[in-house]
């Protein structure tokens, strides 16, 4: 599963090595080296290029170089020490107090880590060639392929260099000098490393730098993992702006967009992120979409081009001075739209998401069966224009309908996508031919093949086009210098195979309506709770058109052991928890396939039993309440007890009974009040395991003067349920019987908000009364908008120094998290949320059926809390918003977790 990542390449690992940490790395080259095997290094598979791929040995570092100190802040955030193996947005994350960030911004930050930003010299929409990573990476430690170390930060690191490696010592003096006794060869890397360029390596160093061991650091960034493995490396960072206004300028068509980028870019703009019409059709369709674009489709696209524009500030009075001069010289444009530059942190959040998921959302509506292929080149800024025109003019020239532009334009960087199937001769020739003609655009406007996505597979046989005979020898010179036998990813960067480029391409046959979408971005990966133990909602994808191939190929042997290993690693450890969705840009949700395929496992006989449990008077929820209450009173002979039992039957039939359960809760009540300002759907969840959630929700609300009042219509409260248990395993008709009864309980309450105090729960009950109109309200929100401003404040002495709070899956998808921070304010003077929080894996019944998961998931968290503490920063209490959530968060802590709401109300007294 791990072959795949996000480019158009596809090649299959013999091997796949998880070294744990630098010393481990070096003993995976050299034996590799000894045994004259190529390996290739991936992290977040994010890469478009085909530079993360290998027939050989596929050296995976994502997650042994992603935990427990894998970020360490340094110098009051002004550098930043970094592993590989973590994605840029945990390393801002825990650079935001501090206000700072790292100057490399892609738009994959959520999955793309530092040892790809840093092996591809990734740069984004707003560092520009100032502040990438090659501009600053001050030092690294690094893994040479001979397994030597070097930490280039060492105030001896030269001279232990030149000890280590005398010869490729020499050879970097020496090409050095090469390179600088060539006016030609200094010119040529002038001119190109003005804008942005990852094609090729970048000689740059060799003018730039002036000891062999600051060469080896700048050769490093850009290398694609060619030259040595960057183990960890520090960065300076960059303030961040605290204010901002950003808006989307709408203009007639892209020609006129792309020729006004000078003028806009003189008026201060930080960003000028260019949106082709095509790519503002596909932004209408997104149902969070910014107001801007949705004013735009309103009106109609068209041949509609839009830059999205950004100004930023240190405070207010200076962002208040650059808008009214920015504003008074933009409105002179030929706005189509008239331009709102909009402070307001939501729209802001909603138009970067928009352009940061432009890649996945545009190659997400491709037509079936064909493959998203992403370009990236760069010009001059004055010859943009040129580049746009003449890019249109080849999509028409070889057939390319529904070709998309966009990028970003402060830069000359543009991206474009095809759609291309791969899988006859004419379709190979057509894009053998476009590719041809685009290197004839770019090269003879000035530009670079690669601005800022590294060279890859893709751009490798093309090096020598773009830099000439000499200085594509020193490229050559330098791959031979570091790694002699050629044993780092071959094939990336330099190549003497001029057809490489055309093969070992994917192509994509139609499996299913759920996964056919997926273009293999890696955006879902670090959202996922199974993602360090089993699979990734990428990888699940994956797996089904590995099945579907091998099923076409009629190997049945791969068929039947896919299918078997699916079987834990895709459907049993799934959580199907959604957070995939909410990281996804085509909003794939990975859970609704899973929970299909539970359905289709299913038998008759289990399909019959929960649908028979949908009927009034079942007693699941109260018979697990008292048999978690009998467990309770004697412990260790309840886990043993289950233990034995999970010996001989299913894991995914039998929970295991844990430590930290406790006993079962109270039945739940039906309330009347024929006043009532909403309706109480307590949830099963309180009954079950218990917990204070439910008591304090009504202690709260009657404190307020809220009156309440359990659903009114046909059926007992106990005997209604939200139907999460019966979606998450796939039992659609026992779904369906549970929303036809709770829709009837509901019924006489219409116009009445319907709260539910566990956040899973109230996910759950929004989707099983969907279209029935009614008003579904998680219980953080209703009390920090409908009770908590009629509530005393919480008395100086009863207030709590510094909470630890774990946002849960479900709140981030009904948009609770807002609402649970505000009410832990309300009762504690300093709110903490883990940068390294994630969904807990507990997902109902997950979490006992498959504790591994549960444990895997808050891993992470839990290291980070314990860390906290370790340095001193001591909680006073611990909250969420969903009881398994809690028990999932108190197992891996040690820590009592608790809902918000109980440990407000006890604050309240």
């Amino acid at each position: 599963m791990r072959a795949h990542d996000a480019s158009h390449y596809l090649l299959h690992p013999q091997a796949v090595a998880t070294p744990g940490d630098a010393g481990e790395v070096a003993e995976v080259m050299r034996a590799c080296a000894a045994l004259g095997v190529p390996l290739t290094f991936r992290s977040g598979g994010t890469s478009l290029s085909g530079q993360a791929l290998s027939d050989s040995v596929l050296v995976d570092v994502r997650h042994a170089f992603a935990g427990a100190g894998a970020v360490e802040v340094l110098d009051g955030g002004a550098r930043v020490r970094v592993q590989p193996g973590v994605t840029v947005r945990a390393v801002n994350a825990r650079l935001a107090p501090y206000r700072r960030k790292i100057g490399p911004d892609p738009a994959s930050e959520i999955a793309c880590t530092l040892g790809g930003v840093i092996a591809n010299n990734s740069s984004g929409m707003q560092c520009g060639t100032e502040l990438s990573s090659y501009a600053t990476v001050e030092s690294m430690v690094v893994v040479l392929p001979s397994g030597t170390v070097v930490d280039t930060a060492a105030p001896d690191a030269d001279r232990a260099l030149r000890s280590a490696e005398p010869d490729l010592h020499e050879g970097l003096l020496r090409l050095r000098d090469r390179v600088r006794g060539d006016a030609a060869s200094v010119a040529t890397l002038r001119r190109l490393f003005a804008i942005k360029n990852t094609m090729g390596y970048g000689l740059n160093a060799f003018l730039d730098a002036d000891d062999p061991v600051d060469v080896l650091v700048k050769l490093m960034v850009g290398s694609e993992g060619t030259l040595g493995f960057v183990a960890s490396a520090v960065l300076r960072t960059v303030e961040v702006l605290p204010h901002a206004a950003t808006g989307l300028l709408v203009l007639p068509d892209l020609a006129t967009a792309s020729a006004l980028v000078p003028d806009i870019l003189a008026t201060g703009v930080a960003t000028a992120e260019l949106l082709d019409a095509a790519s503002l059709r596909v932004a209408a369709l997104d149902p969070q979409r910014p107001e801007a674009i949705g004013r735009l489709d309103a009106a109609g696209v068209g041949e509609h081009a839009a830059l999205l524009v950004e100004l930023q500030a240190a405070t207010t009075e200076e962002l208040a001075s650059l808008r009214a001069d920015a504003e008074g010289r933009l409105a002179g444009l030929p706005l189509s739209v008239p331009l709102e530059l909009t402070g307001d942190p939501v729209e802001r959040g909603r138009l970067w998401r928009t352009r940061k998921g432009l890649f996945s959302a545009v190659a997400g509506a491709r037509p079936a069966g064909t493959n998203a292929l992403l370009e990236d080149v760069a010009v001059p800024v004055a010859r943009l224009g040129e580049l746009s025109t003449g890019l249109v003019g080849l999509f028409a020239a070889h057939g390319y309908e529904g070709s998309v532009i966009f990028g970003h334009a402060r830069d000359g960087n543009l991206h474009f996508l095809l759609n291309e199937r791969f899988d006859s001769a004419a379709d190979m020739a057509r894009y053998e031919a476009f590719t041809t003609d685009m290197v004839d655009l770019v090269l003879g406007l000035d530009g670079t093949l690669k601005a800022e996505h590294g060279t890859g597979r893709i751009m490798a046989p093309f090096v020598e086009r773009q830099y000439g005979a000499e200085l594509a020898a020193v490229m050559h010179a330098v791959k031979r210098l570091l790694d002699p036998r050629g044993l780092l990813n071959p094939g990336s960067v330099v190549t003497d195979d001029d057809g490489a480029w055309l093969r070992d391409l994917k192509t994509a046959e139609p499996v299913e309506a759920e996964v056919d979408r997926c273009v293999e971005c890696g955006f879902c990966e670090p959202v996922c709770p199974s993602r360090s133990i089993t699979l990734t909602p990428r990888q699940r994808i994956v797996a089904r058109r590995e099945l579907a191939a091998a099923q076409r190929r009629g190997d049945h042997d791969l068929v039947a052991s896919l299918r078997e290993d699916y079987e834990y690693d895709g459907i049993d450890t799934c959580a199907a928890d959604g957070m995939c969705a909410t990281a996804c840009p085509v909003l794939i949700d990975t859970g609704a396939l899973v929970r299909r395929l539970r359905a289709e496992d299913g038998s008759r006989a289990e399909q019959r039993g929960w649908a028979s449990a949908a009927h009034p008077g079942w007693a699941t929820t109260r018979a697990a309440s008292a048999g978690l209450t009998l467990a309770a009173r004697a412990p260790a002979a309840a886990a043993a007890t289950s233990r034995a039992a999970r010996r001989v039957v299913d894991h995914d039939t039998l929970p295991e009974y844990g430590p930290g359960l406790g006993p079962g809760g109270a039945r739940r009540v039906d309330l009347v009040a024929p006043d009532a300002d909403a309706v109480w759907f307590a949830s099963c969840v309180g009954t079950m395991f218990g917990g204070g959630a439910g008591t304090a929700f009504q202690a709260l609300c009657e404190r307020a003067g809220v009156r309440l009042r359990t659903p009114s219509g046909p059926g007992a409260m106990a005997d209604l349920c939200c139907g999460t248990p019966w979606k998450s395993k796939g039992h659609l008709e026992g779904h369906r019987r549970m929303g036809e009864r709770v829709a009837a309980a509901l019924e006489p309450d219409r116009g009445l908000p319907v709260v539910v105090e566990a956040s899973s729960c109230t996910e759950g009950l929004q989707i099983l009364v969907n279209g029935a109109g009614h008003d579904v309200v998680d219980a953080l929100d209703f009390v920090a908008d409908r009770v908590l401003p009629h509530l005393p404040p919480v008395p100086a002495s009863r207030r709590l120094g510094r909470v630890a709070v774990h946002p849960t899956c479900s709140g981030t998808a009904l948009g609770s998290t807002d609402a649970l921070l505000r009410i832990a304010a309300a009762v504690a003077d300093d709110v903490v949320v883990p940068t390294a929080w994630g969904c807990c894996g507990f997902a109902g019944d997950r979490g006992l059926l498959h504790p591994e998961l549960t444990a895997a998931a808050t891993a992470p968290e839990a290291a980070e809390v314990a860390a906290l503490e370790a340095d001193g920063v001591g909680f006073d209490a611990w909250v969420s918003g969903n009881r398994t959530c809690e028990i999932g968060l108190s197992r891996a802590t040690g820590r009592p977790y608790r809902h918000v709401l109980e440990v407000l109300a006890e604050a309240l007294g």
